[in-house]
């Protein structure tokens, strides 16, 4: 797919001209500059350290995460948060970087002809391609910072598996310690079989990030946690859970639980709870630790191969945008606006307090209602001025 990011002066109307496009070498440059080589390697910084939520729809992520933002805020931590979903309509958080001020995945979805998975696919991966600007905007504050803290979508997979979502995992990952945090929603893993099943899917993100992970067991003011720390650590007792459960394939279960022991001593594993903020202490130990760990241990494996894989990731991400390119022409959209120039706001233009930490999920920084549709709020209350890009033609 070819999209035009040629540096151009706005119409009037606030659209650029849709004769042109961006080229294969454009996305490159662009994408390019996330690459860090040997030439480059002093950029790294040992701070802030970013933090990656994933998990299950449904397992906390959010919430979780504006828990995090009223734990740093009351602890005089300087964090900075990034929203990588599309698709949300109300954060419970302010967020410096919002994907919402670039693109609009319902006006991709109705333009492109694509259902809904496809569209925030199509919006991650768009905005994957000026993720430059977001790395750029993060080392100018850098000295500054503590963490940042970004939200992924919901659709797990379209984060984890995607080549894009591999593309900006290593692109934070060259420039700063990275960590991801699975979180878990501990009363349904009280069933032997999702909770292997969220394990697998935990073990699959750690193999392929290669990236130290922490485990959040969220939601433990409902259920409480301690189970599945002995689940992870004892075999036996997790097959007597099985043999108490009746499953349809308890043998393949009881062979996939065999990784389980050793899987659990390559990751740390917190209770946590989005709602009372139980855990918080514990889970930024564990944070710090896996930080420490990624620049003794992680750091010089991505050395090894960033010269050659961050390039791969690139090839796959363009070939996914050109195929996409070309059944758009098929369907004759219209233009899609895409801006070129990312609403970074200031880290503390939209911060909450803890006065509206404490006063419950209530006080929202929503940006969505059904009169006004998307709008932005910004510290200052002006818009900034925005350069746009133009594909589905």
């Amino acid at each position: 797919m070819d999209i035009d990011t040629n540096s151009r002066t706005p119409e009037d109307d606030g659209q650029m001209d849709t004769d042109d496009s961006i080229t294969n070498d454009d996305i490159t440059e662009s994408m390019g500059k996330l690459i860090i080589d040997e030439s480059r390697s002093s950029s790294f910084k040992n701070k802030p350290v970013i933090i990656f939520l994933v998990g299950m729809e449904g397992s906390g992520k959010t919430t979780f995460l504006r828990q995090m933002v009223c734990y740093t805020q009351a602890s005089n931590i300087s964090s900075y948060v990034i929203n990588l979903d599309p698709a949300v309509m109300n954060l419970p958080f302010g967020a410096n970087i919002d994907i919402r001020d670039t693109i609009q995945y319902k006006d991709v979805m109705k333009q492109c002809d694509i259902r809904a998975n496809g569209a925030i696919l199509t919006s991650f991966n768009l905005f994957a391609t000026k993720f430059d600007q977001v790395i750029s905007a993060i080392q100018n504050r850098a000295d500054q910072l503590d963490y940042v803290l970004v939200d992924t979508p919901g659709q797990i997979d379209m984060f984890t598996l995607s080549a894009s979502g591999t593309m900006i995992t290593e692109a934070f990952a060259s420039n700063f310690p990275t960590v991801i945090t699975y979180v878990a929603d501990t009363p349904c893993l009280q069933v032997p079989t999702t909770f292997m099943n969220n394990m697998l899917y935990a073990g699959s993100i750690l193999n392929k990030a290669q990236l130290p992970l922490v485990l959040a067991f969220n939601k433990t003011d409902v259920a409480q946690h301690q189970f599945a720390f002995q689940w992870m650590t004892d075999i036996g007792v997790f097959h007597a859970a099985l043999a108490s459960d009746n499953i349809y394939t308890p043998n393949l279960t009881q062979n996939l639980s065999l990784f389980l022991e050793e899987f659990s001593e390559n990751l740390r594993a917190v209770g946590v709870s989005a709602v009372s903020g139980a855990g918080m202490v514990e889970f930024f130990e564990a944070i710090n630790t896996s930080a420490n760990e990624y620049l003794k241990i992680y750091r010089s494996d991505l050395d090894q191969g960033r010269i050659e894989r961050p390039w791969l990731v690139v090839e796959r991400c363009k070939e996914y945008m050109y195929k996409l390119r070309k059944e758009m022409e098929k369907t004759k959209k219209e233009t899609v606006a895409l801006s070129t120039s990312l609403k970074d706001r200031e880290a503390n233009s939209m911060v909450m307090t803890v006065k509206e930490c404490v006063e419950g999920d209530d006080k929202f920084f929503g940006r969505y209602s059904d009169d006004e549709g998307f709008t932005e709020r910004d510290g200052d209350g002006e818009e900034d001025d925005e350069a746009v890009a133009s594909f589905c033609t």
